[in-house]
């Protein structure tokens, strides 16, 4: 055989499915709170960026400059840069679009580029996540919306796995400030069981609606818990078989078209192309009262 041919590529030549792959994205830099007592911003965003580097890991992650407020926070951005990590725009101030005109909306957008530009210099900076994940409060403003992304420039980030790591972070800061390690291993042991359940999830919903196992796009957070346990999270999708690659290396995919092309029209959400399939979609257990409760 070739010996060029990548690894993928042997695989389907050999008979074999590829390995399902997947993009690790992060949200919120440089601040996601709230933290245990004593931890600050930069600590938590130094131990993130040390575990996928050492795990080798690509990875992007978004900025909402409104929380560059001090040198702290400002160097956390820079740190993320020098490991080599793309930055991208998560808007100024994290709103949700639906509550917004358009033009507020664009106002939002590029106030936050100016923290990208500065830090971004010449690499692919132009990509952006929705926060919230709310692309607009109908079919009118989500493609007024993405005529304002295209005119600057941006693809979109889309999310095709979450296991809701945010939904940790007020219960990590309790249970931390309490010094209940009990309670802290469960959350920790929780806190993987939700990782493989969305994943199988993830998969299971991509092989109805799309017949095969998309490269995954995973939603993270830079918040303390989950900078605490990045190692185990890329541990846990390096043994269920998962490559690990960067955003664009994923979003190459043809299942990510219309958010790589915001010219083209946007794609319907997973619950109506479940509709037209005529197929019901799995779903996670939900572990939000177990965490609202955990630690009070």
């Amino acid at each position: 055989m070739n010996r060029l041919l990548g690894s993928a590529a042997l695989l389907v030549l050999c008979g074999a499915a590829p390995p399902p792959e997947i993009a690790i994205t992060i949200d919120d830099l440089p601040v996601h709170a709230p933290y245990p007592p004593g931890v600050t911003p930069l600590a938590v965003n130094r131990r993130m960026i040390a575990a996928l580097k050492a795990a080798h890991v690509p990875a992007t992650a978004f900025v909402n400059a409104v929380n560059v407020a001090d040198a702290g926070t400002m160097e956390a951005l820079r740190e993320w840069r020098a490991a080599g990590f793309v930055l991208g725009n998560h808007t100024w101030s994290h709103p949700h679009l639906s509550k917004l005109t358009v033009a507020q909306f664009e106002q939002d957008l590029t106030k936050d580029e100016p923290v990208l530009e500065k830090l971004g210099g010449r690499s692919d900076w132009h990509w952006f996540r929705y926060p919230f994940l709310d692309e607009g409060k109908d079919d009118a403003q989500r493609v007024a919306a993405r005529r304002v992304l295209a005119k600057h420039g941006y693809r979109v980030a889309a999310v095709t796995m979450s296991f809701s790591d945010w939904a940790f972070t007020p219960a990590w800061a309790r249970c931390n400030a309490k010094g209940d390690k009990v309670a802290v291993a469960e959350l920790e042991r929780l806190y993987l069981q939700a990782a493989r359940e969305n994943a199988a999830v993830a998969r299971k919903t991509a092989r109805e609606l799309d017949g095969r196992d998309v490269p995954y796009v995973l939603l993270m957070h830079v918040s303390a818990m989950s900078a605490h346990m990045m190692p185990q999270v890329v541990r846990f999708y390096r043994r269920a078989g998962f490559r690990l690659v960067s955003l664009p290396e994923a979003e190459r995919d043809p299942a990510y078209a219309a958010y790589t092309d915001l010219s083209l029209a946007p794609p319907p959400p997973d619950w109506k192309r479940a509709k037209e399939k005529g197929v019901t979609l799995p779903s996670a257990p939900d572990h939000s009262a177990r965490l609202n409760a955990i630690c009070t």
